[in-house]
């Protein structure tokens, strides 16, 4: 192989890339995107707040009313037992109101009541549920109260259990460190969907070009310089150092976008506006209790302190985050992010050489899109048992490793698994370019025939 020649392919593909009005449009559009993602589920919950309520109610049952606490959205109206409730219906606004509730009498049987509310529009969720919470409240109390023994409401308050595990890990050397399965199953996802998303991506940019040259006919222009084999490895390489170029910008956009935002909207009301947003929230709530403690960081330093204190939502999502292993998991992911990239593109430019338009390669795809959807779905649940046979194997076989492995590697995996993963994926790597280039030798200059595995395969066999 030429490299001087193969070096010309690369920067070829590169620049025709990189000088694409779609790909900065992308590149440039996607920080945002991201940034978007992180900031604007808070933005819209500040933004989505109910207006002020006027709540008339009418409490025949006399338990209802006391434990109707007006507050920021709604403010309840005592209309009296004695209320028309029909002509209140007829003219909310004539009363002032813009909610009727009404309490039936309490029914002794049951020791409970219906009620019903009336309004113009349909109730928000947090008005409705906000209601049927405290009528809850008052009917729980009166069953409370009808058992006529002392202090009744604090014992069963106080036989309650709320009893958060703390999760620790030991090191070989003994030292304890907080370790949250919510953080890591929340990283694990994430990694998963990412080099999914990646592989496949730039994988079938690589099969759009291939397909784009062989037919405008540039192809037979461009192998009668250059060897077909050297055209295709230039090709994925090219692609490869667009797609390292355009994830190295969105990281650094991302960035700059979030610390853009920090400094407009404040550091600490933006760290708050995180804290309360629901991704970050259902993370927490699987760490212990969120009452809302920071991390205290001098504590934390200490084994002893560690294992005596009580880490709370935030603080074991930080500490947690703290103890992983990033430099592992960033060269785990340029590893898998590169090899399992070069792997399916050799795969998906042997597709695109033997057909001449995208719609023909639909059947050919399957037999290697099926594996990569396989390793996203098993990546997806591996945080439930990230040492399971199935996990396991999906991290060892080098179609499915990738994007399995990565989802693992949260968990702590040993190091000779990992070894044996990526020894594995590069051979699998060697032998499809190898399967891949012989293929594209052929198929590249086929025209007039709907290719069919059958014809790979005899491409495969010649010398």
């Amino acid at each position: 192989m030429n490299f001087r020649k193969l070096g010309i392919v690369i920067e070829r593909e590169y620049l025709n890339k990189v000088k694409k009005k779609s790909f900065l449009l992308i590149t440039f559009l996607t920080p945002v995107l991201f940034a978007g993602i992180a900031i604007l589920p808070s933005l819209i919950m500040m933004g989505t707040k109910e207006a002020a309520k006027q709540v008339g109610v009418v409490d025949h049952s006399g338990i209802v009313m006391p434990y109707l606490e007006s507050g920021e959205v709604l403010e309840y109206k005592d209309l009296g037992v004695g209320a028309d409730v029909e002509s209140i219906k007829a003219d909310l606004k004539k009363a002032d109101i813009d909610i009727l509730l009404t309490i039936s009498p309490l029914d002794p049987e049951t020791k409970s009541v219906t009620a019903d509310t009336y309004s113009l529009k349909p109730l928000g969720m947090d008005s409705g549920s906000g209601i049927e919470r405290r009528i809850n409240d008052a009917v729980e109390a009166y069953r409370i109260d009808s058992y006529g023994i002392d202090n009744l409401e604090e014992i069963m308050h106080s036989v309650k259990s709320n009893v958060h595990v703390h999760n620790y890990t030991i090191s070989e050397s003994g030292e304890e460190s907080i370790s949250e399965s919510g953080v890591y199953m929340a990283i694990s996802m994430i990694l998963g969907m990412a080099l999914y998303m990646f592989i496949a991506l730039f994988s079938g940019m690589v099969m759009s070009s291939v397909i784009e040259e062989k037919s405008s006919r540039v192809v037979e222009v461009l192998v009668s310089s250059v060897k077909a084999t050297e055209l295709m490895f230039g090709k994925i390489i090219g692609v490869a150092l667009v797609a390292l170029t355009q994830f190295l910008l969105w990281i650094l956009l991302t960035l700059l976008l979030l610390a853009v935002a920090a400094g407009i909207i404040g550091k600490d009301k933006m760290m708050g506006m995180l804290q309360d947003d629901p991704s970050t929230e259902m993370v927490a709530q699987m760490a212990p209790g969120m009452d809302g403690t920071t991390l205290d960081l001098s504590a934390l330093t200490d084994t002893t302190a560690v294992a005596a204190a009580e880490p709370t939502g935030m603080q074991a999502i930080t500490s947690t985050l703290g103890n992983l292993n990033l430099g592992q998991i960033l060269l785990s992911f340029i590893f898998y992010f590169i090899f399992g990239y070069l792997l399916y593109a050799s795969l998906f430019a042997a597709i695109g050489s033997s057909v001449e338009n995208e719609g023909d390669s639909t059947q050919l795809q399957l037999p290697v899109t099926v594996p990569l959807m396989l390793g996203f779905f098993i990546a997806l649940y591996a945080f439930k048992a990230p040492d399971s046979s199935l996990v396991f194997w999906g991290s060892m076989i080098p179609f499915t490793s990738p994007i399995v492995m990565l989802a693992r590697i949260p968990f702590g995996v040993p190091g000779w698994e990992l070894a044996l993963s990526m020894v594995l994926l590069v051979a699998t790597f060697a032998a499809c370019a190898w399967a891949s280039a012989k293929i594209y030798k052929v198929g590249i200059l086929m025209y007039g025939k709907k290719s069919t595995f059958k014809d790979l395969w005899k491409w495969l066999k010649q010398k």
